[in-house]
Parts: structure tokens; C-alpha cells; sequence
């Protein structure tokens, strides 16, 4: 087998391949978790065929160009592609930019109902309340999780709930169905579906969106939720993560935690936590800031419940991002004794 030329040369499937062999196992193994089966084997097929050892600089130039795309697709997310060209071209050529730009505008263009995530969740909600819970659930698994916990807490109580029923029990869709609906969008519309089945929706969906839904919004749906079907509700629960849950995050990882938070934060948020949660906060801070944060608690008199929520779930957002760089070890979620997330 030749060796390997430059960067520029590869396929996309030659590079996925590099990629995962470049990375570590548990990274490597996050990244798979986000393939279908059949891009799991092409990839893992292509790493089968790579016996030659692979230059440094092609490894580099692999990352490099991994790394770039994935934070142009947040830029794009945030402002679009003309504000991510922008930022791009401060720290790329506007070359390579513009290289980055088109690969990411090339998978954009087949992402079904892409042009949604541009527009502000206040007027989508306006356009799509009346419609059908089906057409709204099928939108909805499509948007960025925050996007949908948006429209998800403007629908009407028992809307939310018909709504959280059909993502929870949605598994593929047709894209001809899919079609229907964009064109039902006219004005909005951007570009056809592919030809192939579109995962998304299902309870992770729901358990994401509610995660980002404000406490009443969420109490409500998953009590209205759980008349009618128990066994869905507990399944959105083990995927859910709230602030007492922070008890089961390991003794490093709160240390990690308790560092990026402010002591009135954190006497605060504790102020309705259990007596088992508050020990496990004191247990991995010195004796002194404990006796502070106690101190806090006892004299800073009565707090509005929205305060302490509000202090809670920025505490909340900390363990997900820490999650997410799997800087913090979770016992129990979900189901497993011990999941490295």
C-alpha cells in the first residue's frame, strides 16, 4: 500500500479513519456513538486498511482540520455563516476560511430543517403553535435541544404534553414526510431532505429539552406525563440530570465543580438541597470554606425560590459541561454502576 500524501488528498472516510486512530479510546468511542451502523463499519473498515504508519503532519493536519470545522459549526449556530467567516478569517486564512466554510455549508444544506435553527424560537413558536403535535414533535427533534426547550415552554400545557408523547415514541422518519412539512414552511423552505431515513426524537430527545426547560415547565409535563404513561417518565428521568443528582458526581469531580462556582452562589443553591446533598458539597471543600458556606446559609435569611433555582441550574450547567469533557464520573447514570461521562 502507498504511503499516505498530503492532507488535502484524502477522502472524508480516510480522514474519519484517521481521526478515531489519532484520538483517544474514550473519545474515539463518544465520536462512534454518533454514527449509524453502516458509518460504523465503513469507518471501521478504512482504520482495517490503514497498515502504514501514518506521518506526524498528516495526523496534525487530520486534527487541525476536525477541530476547525467543529468550532466553524458553532460559530454558524450562533450567527450564521457570514458571522463564522468572520471570526474564522481573525485566526485562518481567508483561504482555508472559506475551505471550511463550504465543506460545512456542503452538510448544512442536507441537514432537514437546517434553516430553522436561524430563526428567533419567539417567532417559530408563533408559526407553528397552531399546528398539528405531529408536525410540532417532528420540527421540534430536528432544532438544537435548546432551541426546542424554547418552543417546548411557549405551547400550551396540554399541547406540551402531546408534543413530549409523539418525540418520546418518534424513531425514523420518511424524508418524503419530512418534505411535506418544510413545504408546509414556504417561505422558509431551503432545501430537500436525502433519501435516506432520518433518525431523531425518542425519550433522550425529550430528556435533553426538558433538561433546558425552566423547573414548572418540566414538573408539569412529566406529572401530566406519568397518568398516562409511568414507564416513559421514568425513562426520561434516568436520562435527566437536576441538582440533587449532583450527589452521585464523584468526589474529583465536585472538587472540579466547587472551583468555577462563587461562595453566594453556592449558599444559595444549597439553601433547599438535602441534608445528604450539603455533606457531600462540605465533604470536598476545606473545613473553613465549608464553615463560610454554612455561615452564609444561616445568615442570609429568606431567598426567593427563583433566585435558588437560577443558582441551581447554573451549577447544573457547569457538571453537563464538565460532563461533556468527561472531566466528571456519574454512579448510576442511566442504569449502569459506573458510566464515565
Amino acid at each position: 500500500m502507498a504511503k499516505l500524501a498530503k492532507a488535502e488528498g484524502l477522502t472524508g472516510l480516510r480522514k474519519a479513519a484517521i481521526l478515531m486512530i489519532s484520538l483517544d479510546v474514550d473519545s474515539s468511542a463518544k465520536l462512534m456513538a454518533n454514527l449509524s451502523t453502516d458509518e460504523v463499519e465503513r469507518v471501521s473498515m478504512e482504520i482495517a486498511k490503514l497498515d502504514d504508519e501514518i506521518p506526524a503532519e498528516i495526523r496534525d493536519a487530520v486534527l487541525r482540520e476536525f477541530y476547525q470545522t467543529h468550532l466553524a459549526s458553532k460559530y454558524v449556530e450562533q450567527g450564521g455563516i457570514e458571522f463564522a467567516r468572520q471570526l474564522l478569517e481573525k485566526s485562518l486564512s481567508p483561504e482555508e476560511a472559506a475551505k471550511i466554510l463550504a465543506q460545512l455549508e456542503n452538510t448544512i444544506q442536507l441537514a432537514p430543517f437546517h434553516f430553522l435553527k436561524q430563526v428567533d424560537s419567539e417567532h417559530l413558536l408563533m408559526y407553528i403553535s397552531d399546528e398539528h403535535p405531529q408536525t410540532i414533535s417532528l420540527i421540534m427533534a430536528h432544532l438544537p435541544p435548546k432551541q426546542a426547550a424554547e418552543i417546548l415552554v411557549g405551547l400550551p400545557a396540554k399541547k406540551q404534553l402531546e408534543v413530549v408523547k409523539r418525540i418520546c415514541r418518534m424513531e425514523q422518519t420518511t424524508p418524503e414526510a419530512i418534505r411535506m412539512v418544510e413545504q408546509g414552511l414556504e417561505s422558509r423552505l431551503a432545501s430537500l431532505v436525502t433519501q435516506s431515513l432520518e433518525s431523531a426524537g425518542g425519550v433522550q430527545a425529550v430528556a435533553e429539552m426538558l433538561n433546558l426547560c425552566d423547573r414548572t415547565t418540566e414538573k408539569g409535563i412529566l406529572e401530566n406525563l406519568e397518568e398516562a404513561d409511568p414507564d416513559m417518565v421514568e425513562q426520561i428521568r434516568k436520562l435527566m440530570f437536576v441538582f440533587e443528582d449532583i450527589i452521585l458526581v464523584n468526589d474529583k469531580g465536585i472538587q472540579s465543580v466547587l472551583r468555577e462556582v462563587e461562595n453566594d452562589e453556592l449558599a444559595t443553591a444549597l439553601k433547599t438541597a438535602s441534608e445528604a446533598m450539603q455533606e457531600k458539597i462540605f465533604k470536598n471543600m476545606s473545613t473553613r470554606a465549608a464553615e463560610i458556606i454554612r455561615e452564609n446559609m444561616e445568615f442570609m435569611g429568606p431567598v426567593r425560590l427563583a433566585d435558588v433555582e437560577q443558582a441551581q441550574q447554573h451549577i447544573v450547567d457547569i457538571v453537563r459541561r464538565l460532563e461533556e469533557s468527561g472531566d466528571v464520573i456519574i454512579s448510576g447514570r442511566g442504569g449502569d454502576d459506573n458510566v464515565v461521562v
